[in-house]
């Protein structure tokens, strides 16, 4: 009776062993080691405090990177900023969402479309002309489209979606 008993915990142990996979994933999502700058929340797979995906500059920096040169109509001259294109930030993610609600510091909250994000652009920039963002200089997170490269990127409409000094996103369906 006794083995048979042992048998039984086994087998269950056994069958409920894929169910703790996430708990052992080596890809699992580190917690900030230092300032958070950018919550993420809403229909997400992967988290790392709580139900949301929390980023210091660093975390940010070891994902894919993009550049874009380009105008803007806030500064003067053309600058270079550097930052994770946002739709792979949400597939690192495993958003299911299709409306991502962007906020600042301030409370400034614009809804952007999943649909309209490009590979490239827009990106979350936390560096301009090669330095980090400070709260002064819109950062230390902007949503930077390559408003120079096409007409497209010229309309209000984009111009009300490039926050600055974002610090939450919270993924819809």
């Amino acid at each position: 009776m006794r083995k048979t008993t042992q048998t039984v915990f086994a087998l269950a142990a056994w069958l409920l062993l894929p169910l703790t996979g996430p708990v052992w994933a080596s890809d699992a999502m580190d917690v900030p080691s230092g300032d958070v700058i950018l919550t993420v929340s809403g229909t997400i797979d992967a988290t790392n405090v709580d139900d949301t995906a929390q980023y210091d500059l660093e975390m940010l920096r070891a994902l894919p990177a993009a550049s874009i040169s380009t105008t803007t109509i806030w500064t003067d001259g053309v600058l270079m900023f550097t930052g994770v294109p946002l739709a792979s930030l949400l597939e690192t993610l495993g958003s299911s969402g299709s409306t991502l609600r962007a906020s600042a510091i301030n409370d400034y909250t614009i809804e952007i479309p999943v649909d309209s994000l490009e590979a490239e652009a827009p990106i979350l920039a936390y560096e301009m002309n090669g330095a980090p963002m400070h709260r002064r200089d819109k950062g230390p997170l902007w949503v930077i489209y390559p408003f120079d490269s096409d007409p497209k990127y010229r309309t209000s409409q984009v111009h009300s979606r490039a926050v600055w000094q974002l610090d939450r996103i919270e993924v819809v369906e």
